[in-house]
């Protein structure tokens, strides 16, 4: 168990709540792999990091995330957070949500942790999104942030 993983969600239909699939794509750039072409195409494999982009968190990953040293979540955020760019670490806690459909990070690791008696080291990329309207372009402001948080992600990634 020495992979790590990459887990970006978003819904790529709605401008910057798809941003984390374009850090995603500039990570596999920075690791010297292929971006993939479009949404439905598959990220690149090698030994050191897998990446997985789905629409929201849903419980199922819990067994998939069990299997990596270090996960990194990433995802839009809105004005309600103060930073552009923030990385916060993610620890075990199951949140209850008022929405059927939304799984936080934290939830997911506790279930991972409960389920499956692993706890891989987890932490969240979060980017302002300025424009959330019907198309796949990022707005500008958005997509002037990607650099840093592809950065931000790798630094978390490669710490021992």
């Amino acid at each position: 168990m020495n992979k790590w993983l990459l887990v970006g969600y978003g819904n790529p239909d709605r401008q910057d709540d798809g941003v984390a699939w374009h850090i995603l794509c500039a990570i596999a750039v920075r690791f010297g792999l292929p971006a993939p072409e479009t949404y439905d195409d598959d990220f690149p494999e090698n030994d050191k990091l897998d990446f997985l982009f789905c629409l929201q968190l849903t419980p199922e990953l819990a067994e998939d995330i069990a299997g990596y040293e270090r996960v990194c979540f990433v995802d839009a955020h809105t004005e309600n957070i103060p930073t552009p760019v923030q990385r916060i670490e993610v620890e075990s806690e199951f949140q209850h949500s008022p929405f059927t459909h939304h799984l936080t990070p934290q939830s997911l690791v506790s279930m991972c942790e409960n389920l499956y008696k692993k706890k891989p080291a987890s932490a969240l990329v979060s980017v302002r999104g300025y424009s959330f309207g019907f198309t796949r372009e990022l707005s500008d402001k958005t997509a002037a942030l990607v650099s840093q948080a592809s950065q931000l992600a790798i630094d978390w990634l490669s710490q021992t």
